[in-house]
């Protein structure tokens, strides 16, 4: 997974990978190295590896933006170091494989931004959410202005970013920010228990809900609808699928119920 600086750690659970922000001392927050290190991460996944865990060492999940980096940059230099995150974020959202990012604690500006890029996010109570770049005199830059506003709305975006307003892991649940909320200290297992679950799919099935579905959503009716169908057919003409189909209807699969959770 290429050489990774002392901010991130990584390890393997079969075929999920976890990779951790190590930077306690700072709340997570990203550095040029760390962002750096990040899309290396992504971009040097083993074949193997079916699925991603995003995690924070410490009491929080990421502060955002290490601020440090944006001492005298002009706005020339600002724009290409928003582009480096743009760049590193795209290889999680449109990656090869599923990302669930597990939160707790801080959960603000570019940590916000981090996290939206994945699939699923699962929240600890300790969870909380901000846009804190309204109050500091600075711009969101690393895509959420993209990705946020899509999860909860443009308008409650601007509420959060012109107020400074912060959302608890109840509330993140609410309004799309999370998707599971835990108890403090059940994150980590919650979120390697999914991606456990997204790695089992077909791998073309996973690129498709990946790739196909967020561009479909966004797309003109008749675009979406075209693209859903070679998606369809593409997931469906691969022999995992033919296989799965099979069991299925030889009633060897397991059939959907509600557990409740």
């Amino acid at each position: 997974m290429g050489d990774l600086p002392d901010s991130l750690l990584a390890r393997e659970e079969g075929n999920v990978a976890i990779l951790t922000l190590n930077r306690p001392h700072k709340r997570n927050a990203i550095d040029n190295i760390t962002i750096d290190g990040i899309s290396r991460f992504f971009d040097t996944l083993p074949a193997h590896i079916g699925a991603v865990v995003l995690h924070g060492e410490g009491g929080n999940f990421c502060a955002g933006l290490d601020l440090t980096t944006l001492t005298d940059t002009n706005s020339y230099e600002g724009m290409l170091h928003s582009r480096v995150w743009h760049r590193a974020f795209e290889t999680i959202e449109f990656g090869r494989v599923p990302v669930v990012a597990v939160l707790h604690g801080a959960t603000i500006g570019g940590g916000l931004e981090f996290a939206s890029t994945a699939h699923i996010r699962v929240a600890e109570e300790s969870t909380f959410f901000a846009l804190p770049e309204g109050v500091r005199g600075i711009y969101v830059g690393g895509g959420a202005s993209l990705r946020v506003s899509r999860l909860i709305g443009a308008s409650r975006m601007q509420e959060m970013m012109l107020t400074g307003r912060t959302y608890g892991a109840a509330e993140g649940l609410a309004i799309g920010l999370a998707h599971y909320v835990v108890p403090n200290g059940t994150g980590l297992a919650k979120g390697i228990e999914l991606a456990k679950k997204a790695a089992s799919n077909a791998p073309m099935t996973n690129f498709a809900i990946i790739h196909a579905l967020p561009r479909t959503a966004e797309a003109p009716h008749a675009t979406g609808s075209l693209i859903e169908s070679m998606a369809a057919a593409i997931a469906q003409d691969t022999p995992e699928a033919k296989a799965r189909l099979a069991e299925f209807l030889a009633g060897r699969a397991a059939r959907v119920k509600h557990d409740g959770s």
